[in-house]
């Protein structure tokens, strides 16, 4: 079905590409598995980054899952302050109340990992860095390592 409208026909096609791969990296066929984490995951990133650098990510999304990214956004009180994973996989929980927290845990490392392929590699590895070490372990490893590199090179 198409709207008779690019715009939205693009951003359809383009969030079912996010959605597949992170369907994909879960190794899931339930596409409200891989909705939920998706959804989750950006939430958490969201409010994470703090409301410049979360503007920032959200122009590189496509339009609906932007509103996905913003909905029930409330900017005050941002960036939280998770420095550990159980923190931060806790916060991702909370809009995952039926998932383990082995299934939280492969809901981060799948977005996360679908995330810095769809988006500019400087823009994940910008965001990568504001992570703590302990939360960096989330990103695909290419992240991490450039990441790292970032760091050495700004002491």
């Amino acid at each position: 079905m198409t709207t008779g409208l690019d715009t939205f026909d693009r951003t359809v096609q383009e969030s079912n590409l996010w959605l597949k791969a992170v369907m994909d990296r879960l190794d899931t066929t339930d596409r409200h598995r891989a909705y939920a984490c998706l959804r989750a995951v950006l939430h958490a990133l969201r409010d994470r980054i703090g409301p410049e650098s979360a503007a920032h990510l959200a122009a590189q999304l496509p339009m609906l899952l932007r509103g996905l990214y913003y909905e029930g956004w409330d900017p005050t009180n941002k960036p939280t302050k998770e420095r550990h994973q159980e923190a931060f996989l806790a916060h991702i929980g909370r809009e995952l109340p039926r998932a383990t927290e082995d299934e939280v845990e492969q809901g981060a490392l799948a977005v996360l990992d679908v995330l810095s392929k769809y988006v500019d590699r400087n823009a994940a590895v910008k965001i990568a860095v504001m992570f703590p070490q302990d939360l960096r372990r989330f990103w695909p490893a290419f992240v991490q390592e450039a990441a790292r590199q970032r760091q050495q090179g700004a002491s």
